[in-house]
């Protein structure tokens, strides 16, 4: 298993840490040093995972923060909260996300859900957070991508899913591959900048969570069965399904615009190591273009977060 360095001193963010990948992330965390503000959509379960993290380590220094990926005003209120705090922000972890909902559904903005919640929320509260992050000696971002971004493409000329016919599949893995796009083109832009931010992304192979079915009930009553709900694919727990995430946030080996996840077959279970990064998510126009649509998409732009390099290394 995967040891977290120590964390003392560390000030880290974590989304969807109420359960699943997430919740596991913030206890490990917590339980090397860290301070860990648990950023969760619904406040009595985050408090429910803290209580049950601070049962196991009852030094743990965990505080819960509602955050709605779903809905910017939510994003802007969160970030601007950990802004105020004034402490530098050692570690954000893009960790929450939906998946599969079965019919096309819409975030508070009104942008297709998958892609709202699983890539336009996390990119709006990484750029809002860029001062707190970048006030950091060495700050971390670790986005949670998926193995599906290899069957992803990003549609820039139906992102919402308004004129095709909607795919649950199609459009989490063009959610996921936009995170994962995210994660190197922040990583292009700090190098390019001088910033001494570190932008990394993980996915956590097949992880029996909440995810699966939490996704393919919205609309219905019960889940539909699928390959991943009705276990014919191999999976592991959140213990070790967490470690590529965790790998990527802490691990003083894991490099700029890296990509880790299993190394066991498909890519679906095992130890943590460097994977290929699909062909989808190298092409440097589409990268930049999709960072520009989603500055315009969510009027959240990196000119207004931080200053330029001069006035940064200054």
């Amino acid at each position: 298993m995967y040891e977290v360095p120590d964390q003392s001193g560390t000030f880290a963010v974590v989304t969807g840490a109420n359960s699943g990948t997430g919740k596991e992330a913030a206890r490990r965390l917590a339980a090397a040093g860290a301070r860990v503000v648990m950023a969760v959509r619904t406040v009595a379960k985050g408090e429910a995972a803290r209580a049950e993290i601070l049962a196991e380590h009852p030094a743990a220094q965990l505080e819960v923060r509602r955050i709605d990926l779903a809905d910017l005003a939510s994003v802007r209120e969160f970030a601007d909260g950990i802004i105020a705090d004034g402490a530098p922000l050692d570690l954000l972890i893009n960790n929450a996300g939906v998946m599969a909902p079965p019919t096309r559904m819409t975030t508070a903005d009104g942008f297709e859900l998958q892609f709202g919640s699983n890539f336009l929320g996390p990119f709006a509260l990484t750029v809002r957070l860029l001062p707190a992050l970048l006030a950091a000696k060495a700050p971390r971002v670790a986005t949670m991508s998926s193995g599906t971004a290899n069957f992803g493409r990003i549609a820039f000329d139906d992102l919402q899913w308004e004129k095709r016919r909607y795919s649950a599949a199609r459009s989490y893995a063009q959610s996921k591959l936009a995170d994962l796009i995210l994660a190197r083109e922040l990583a292009r832009i700090s190098a390019a900048r001088g910033w001494p931010l570190t932008s990394i992304a993980a996915h956590p192979g097949y992880t029996r969570t909440n995810l699966q079915t939490a996704g393919a009930s919205l609309g219905r009553d019960k889940p539909k069965r699928s390959l991943l709900t009705i276990g014919i694919l191999p999976a592991q727990g959140v213990e070790q399904g967490t470690e590529p995430l965790l790998y990527a946030a802490t691990s003083p080996d894991a490099e700029a615009a890296g990509y880790y996840g299993p190394n066991g077959r498909f890519g679906l279970t095992g130890t943590t190591t460097a994977v290929a990064t699909t062909k989808r998510a190298l092409d440097a126009a589409v990268n930049a273009r999709l960072w520009a649509e989603s500055e315009r998409l969510t009027g959240v732009r990196v000119a207004d977060h931080v200053a330029d390099q001069a006035d940064h290394a200054a």
